[in-house]
């Protein structure tokens, strides 16, 4: 192993930035070639398949399976042109990634030819097998069959020659078994319930959309070392590593100079973006070494998520060409920064009108008022799903550590926000209001400085915080899919706004004036949800004790926090909004909870294997060395050895106490393993795998590094943090 890390080493020291020309034109002549969007449908179909998709996409209306043939054709004369053989329904499943099944463009003829065809019912539906993926039970593994169905209001594209089709992924009963689909629920409900508290102040607002701008946090790291490290390759993270002397104490590497062989890549990549109609805007160097960030303009929630999770599958095929590997894992590396995934989620109509920013009238702020108040009141209530919706393996290394939020959800609003709800607060009461008090009220509204974006500091410790005209979920991990954590808010706050609706109109309906009705309610939720309003500093250990007397729940566990999935608020949420049904709600739970064994487990078999079979062999080699050094010394200084050989002789003992702790270390990690592994109830196997068995991995983590401090550089066997970190 040690001639393999020199090798790789000796890679990364004659490697050469690959320099990939951009494409001659500018950004805006082949932005979205790749795409089958507006203006290319209105090019390849007919009038009336091109407004009946049109109003699909619009509208949400079905699509005729006879126009569908027709939207076939002409996407397959676009694609062909451009150099595509083959289709496939590109969807999610619940594996974390993203999935397809590839099919020629032919059909056989009856004298040995082919042609090339595409039909309807291709376009909109294939059947792919089902029981390969996870499904929580939803599926038997002899139970093959299950569906994708075409989204149309997520553009069809090309990569590698092959038309992919968006698509939702359900099983042969009908239950959804991917990410996409609860998605495009949630986000039917939100728009619904935010366009009719919208009618209280705009009638001519007929759709609401959610907004979505995520911020992708990643490390590149040379592909030599990367194989190098098993453990990099096999679980994204580093299992062992002591820290380098230099990392990122100095914040030189934040906003620094891009290096070249990364500047490369990153053109290389913008490019293929931009081909895909990815609007990545946004790139530079992040807090820690060989950390780097991009990010796009806003989009509508469901083409953002499409857009990043086919970034991640770009950034990885990219990446190999430029001889590096990128690591989406929230905490690759102990003890520096890892990655996050920032969603920046905002509401807007139809006119034009973002509902978490501040307008220019009394009118217009009162609903900016409303809809920032009951966002608040959202995540009071459903904190602990919203937890559970960031909730991993990998991301539990990272909340808390002093660059993300910690596990205690809050939200952080700004000195002009919170004062406003204060005003409120202790202005309306439940009699009457008078006119004088009214006015005053409404006048104070319409004093929101239209520079709000600005004229706070940002709250980079917060898990959920206002940003001028969005709300920032700080707390999302680097890996994860955001169709999850977006599923969730766009729930939490669809019912909350459907509850804000009924209670006005049932005060309207009592007698009670509009604008009075809307702030009485507003009040009360202002008060309801003020605990969780936190404006200081989340890392701090006073915080812990302030929310534990405010209520909120600290749920750092990560099976103890994806029990909120099953919790009787949950299925009232879910169920009421018809987001997920009893079957899916429960299966997708035990997907989570299996997931987490797995990868818990993946960690200590390699942890495992690397510790017994590369580790201590090295140790043991050198103690050798020391030992025989020691019988030297003796020999030629006979019993004045001691004296010239004392420190030697407490470095082999040292060696002795750190490779039995390993060894036995990872003889108990086994047995644990052993134990929980024969649990059938998934729940209970994670909770055993977070108590029992991932203690380990900082156990025998600790006696390792210390052994890298000790043995000889010349012969350790894995790549340090030093030439892991700065080798771009």
């Amino acid at each position: 192993m040690a001639v393999i890390r020199f090798k790789a080493l000796e890679q990364v020291f004659n490697r050469k930035p690959n320099h990939v020309p951009p494409p001659s034109d500018k950004t805006s002549d082949y932005y979205a070639i790749n795409v089958f969007d507006r203006p290319k449908m209105q090019k390849y179909l007919s009038r009336d398949s091109f407004y009946h998709v049109m109003d699909a996409i619009d509208k949400g209306t079905p699509i005729d399976r006879r126009k569908a043939d027709s939207v076939a054709a002409g996407m397959k004369a676009w694609a062909t042109e451009r150099g595509a053989t083959h289709y496939t329904h590109w969807f999610q499943p619940l594996t974390g990634g993203t999935a397809e099944k590839h099919d020629a463009f032919i059909q056989p003829t009856q004298y040995g030819g082919v042609v090339e065809t595409f039909a309807g019912d291709a376009l909109a539906q294939q059947e792919p097998d089902a029981s390969s993926f996870p499904s929580g039970g939803i599926r038997n593994t002899f139970e093959a069959r299950g569906y994708t169905a075409w989204d149309p209001t997520s553009p069809a594209f090309i990569l590698d020659n092959t038309l992919s089709i968006p698509t939702v992924f359900f099983s042969y009963t009908g239950e959804a078994l991917d990410h996409k689909t609860p998605l495009l629920k949630a986000l039917n409900v939100v728009d619904k319930a935010a366009t009719d508290v919208c009618q209280l102040f705009d009638k001519n607002v007929t759709k609401v959309n959610a907004n979505l701008g995520w911020e992708q946090e990643y490390f590149l790291i040379d592909e030599a070392l990367y194989y190098a490290r098993p453990d990099l390759a096999l679980t994204g993270r580093t299992l062992m590593g002591h820290a380098s002397a230099k990392d990122q104490q100095l914040d030189d590497h934040y906003f620094g100079s891009i290096p070249e062989r990364v500047t490369a890549f990153m053109h290389n990549l913008e490019s293929e973006c931009y081909k895909l109609g990815i609007p990545v805007t946004t790139r530079h160097n992040e807090v820690a070494p060989s950390q780097y960030e991009l990010a796009p303009v806003f989009e509508e929630c469901n083409l953002a998520v499409d857009h990043n999770v086919l970034l991640m599958d770009v950034m990885k095929k990219v990446s190999r060409h430029h001889g590096f590997r990128v690591l989406f894992h929230e905490k690759p590396f102990q003890a520096i920064n890892g990655s996050g995934k920032h969603n920046n989620w905002s509401l807007s109509t139809d006119t034009g009108v973002i509902l978490h920013k501040p307008g220019k009238n009394p009118k217009s702020n009162l609903q900016f008022i409303t809809f920032v108040v009951n966002t608040i009141k959202a995540v009071f209530d459903h904190q602990d799903l919203l937890r559970a919706s960031i909730a991993s393996a990998s991301n539990a290394h990272r909340l808390g550590a002093n660059e993300a939020p910690p596990a205690i959800l809050s939200c952080f609003l700004g000195s002009e926000v919170s004062a406003m709800l204060d005003q409120l607060e202790e202005q309306v009461t439940s009699r009457k209001m008078t006119p004088d008090e009214k006015t005053a009220l409404k006048l104070d509204i319409g004093k929101i400085p239209e520079i709000l974006l600005d004229n706070t500091d940002r709250n980079r410790t917060s898990p959920f915080a206002f940003t001028g005209n969005r709300f920032e979920f700080r707390a999302v991990g680097g890996s994860c899919n955001p169709a999850t954590p977006m599923t969730i808010l766009n729930a939490a706050v669809a019912a909350q706004l459907i509850e804000f609706k009924k209670e006005v109109d049932a005060l309207i309906e009592s007698g009670v004036k509009k604008d009075e009705a809307i702030f009485q309610v507003l009040r009360e939720y202002i008060i309801a949800s003020k605990a969780i309003r936190f404006e200081g500093d989340n890392y701090s250990d006073n915080w812990v004790k302030e929310a534990a007397k405010r209520g909120l729940t600290n749920i750092t566990d990560v099976p103890e926090a994806l029990a909120a999935y099953l919790s009787d608020k949950t299925k009232k949420l879910f169920y009421g909004l018809g987001i997920f049904t009893e079957t899916e709600l429960e299966g997708r739970a035990e997907v989570m909870f299996e997931e987490y064994t797995k990868k818990i487990q993946i960690e200590a078999r390699v942890l495992g294997d690397l510790s017994i079979n590369h580790i201590v062999p090295t140790a043991v080699k050198y103690q050798n060395r020391l030992v025989e050094n020691v019988l030297g010394l003796k020999q030629i200084y006979g019993d004045e050895f001691k004296n010239l050989a004392g420190n030697r002789i407490e470095l082999i003992k040292e060696i002795s106490d750190h490779v039995t702790a390993i060894k036995n270390g990872v003889n108990e990690m086994v047995e644990a393993r052993k134990v929980a592994n024969k649990m059938d109830d998934e729940k209970e196997k994670a909770k055993a795998y977070s108590k029992k068995v991932a203690p380990f991995l900082n156990k025998i983590r600790y006696h390792i590094d210390k052994l890298e401090l000790i043995v000889d550089d010349e012969i350790w066997p894995l790549p340090k943090y030093r030439e892991l970190l700065f080798s771009s």
